[in-house]
């Protein structure tokens, strides 16, 4: 029946009447259900979520895991999910539904009322000739949700959003250690900024020792496979000086950090990711020059901060600057072995040629410290003491926008009252005069 008329014509012309406007108020929240399912009014909503859960089942002798996702839903709220992935790594997919390959990218659309998608993945992943950013052996493995789990794009009913879930299928006498709580069985998966939330970060499996600690709200977990070289304690006592000046810093807290690391075959290097990181065993807590591969990783894991293709500097040399300044203000460091390790900073910046470019080498990275702590001296001299670095750190922070040499000078501007003389492009080697909708002074 038509909505409007099923009111009834007299009861609409009645509406307009000073003694029954309340009719017209009727009238109107009737019309407006017009658009919604009868069992989807605002009197009776209908439930616009459905279940994901991650199964992961984990094959040390083939260095593989099996992934099974299944959604459980009430009716068609997810309707397509599509991921692309490299041939040589995901193998033996299947699923309930309709599965479609093309080109590298699996389409996916579940039944209405859900269905399973099956996939094994290799683990082992070498990164160049020094060693595996993604390891599973006899005893142990470490990699990332996003190895195993292919990013998905989806289509679903407008609103609709995933209960996400993961548990693991792990071998007698293994344990896991994820950037999630462990509280709950299954592991709840929670991205605030995500309707379909994914599995994210560091994993670590296998027989592992983790310590665990509360330091300064934030809830840390350091795991690393049992006779690696994993110095956990040591770890938590560089955390519990630096952590505190970190919180003080974000304008977001950093609810969670899982550390994980080992040694041979794994890279030598640290790696971050979304609330966790990987560190070789063998990294020191902090090198010779003063910086730390442990905090260079903390920072980058805390601030998630993305460049622009041309900008990776400035993620890198934010990452190192203040992996310096918390080692100073947790007093880690002194002050002047804080000067010192500037100091060797600027030296070898000297081999850099350029700032602006691909990915952001030791050199680049160098150069792009001396760069921030010059900055920082200009804010404070030019605002009279009133703001610094950190100012213009919680504005990139809040705008979650990636961040070009444009947008760093705009916001360097804006907290000076001026354009910054240190931001000048003829200081910024390598970097172009003229970028995309603006013009350098």
């Amino acid at each position: 029946m038509n909505c409007i008329s099923g009111l009834g014509a007299r009861s609409l012309i009645s509406a307009w009447t000073d003694r029954r406007r309340w009719v017209l108020v009727l009238a109107l929240i009737a019309v407006a259900a017009c658009d919604v399912e009868s069992s989807e009014s605002a009197v009776n909503p209908v439930a616009r979520d459905y279940d994901a859960h991650y199964s992961i089942k984990v094959i040390p002798e083939h260095s593989a895991v099996e992934v099974v996702l299944d959604i459980r839903q009430s009716r068609r709220l997810l309707r397509e999910l599509t991921f692309t992935f490299p041939p040589d790594i995901l193998s033996n997919y299947s699923g309930d539904g309709e599965l479609q390959l093309s080109h590298g990218t699996l389409r996916w659309l579940p039944p209405a009322q859900g269905g399973k998608l099956r996939w094994r993945v290799h683990v082992a992943h070498r990164r160049g000739n020094d060693g595996y950013d993604a390891w599973l052996g006899p005893a142990w493995g470490i990699f990332r949700a996003e190895d195993i789990i292919p990013r998905a794009k989806t289509r679903a009913l407008r609103g609709s959003t995933s209960n996400t879930t993961l548990s693991f299928d792990l071998p007698p006498g293994w344990s896991s250690v994820t950037e999630y709580s462990s509280i709950s069985d299954p592991i709840r998966v929670v991205r605030p900024d995500r309707r379909f939330d994914q599995p994210t970060g560091w994993i670590a499996v296998g027989n592992i020792g983790v310590r665990r600690e509360k330091i300064a709200g934030v809830r840390v977990a350091i795991a690393g496979p049992q006779g690696h070289s994993v110095r956990r304690m040591d770890m938590l006592a560089l955390l519990n000086w630096t952590l505190p000046e970190l919180a003080a810093l974000l304008p977001q807290p950093l609810p969670r950090l899982t550390i994980v690391s080992a040694g041979e075959p794994m890279w030598r290097g640290g790696l971050s990711a979304p609330a966790s990181l990987y560190v070789h065993a063998d990294r020191p807590l902090i090198s010779e020059n003063g910086t730390s591969p442990l905090m260079h990783e903390v920072v980058h894991t805390a601030l998630s901060i993305r460049s622009e293709d041309d900008a990776d500097w400035i993620a890198e040399g934010l990452a190192e600057y203040y992996g310096l300044e918390l080692l100073k203000r947790g007093g880690a460091i002194s002050t002047r072995r804080y000067a010192i390790a500037i100091a060797e900073q600027a030296k070898w910046a000297i081999q850099a040629n350029s700032l602006c470019g691909g990915t952001s080498t030791g050199a680049t990275t160098a150069l792009a410290v001396g760069v921030f702590d010059a900055l920082n001296r200009e804010i404070h001299n030019k605002t009279g003491g009133a703001s610094d670095l950190d100012d213009l750190l919680r504005q990139v922070l809040v705008s979650k926008d990636p961040i070009g040499v444009a947008k760093l000078k705009a916001v360097a501007a804006d907290i000076i009252g001026s354009p910054s003389d240190v931001l000048h492009i003829d200081k910024l080697p390598g970097c172009p005069k003229i970028t995309p909708g603006n013009r350098s002074s």
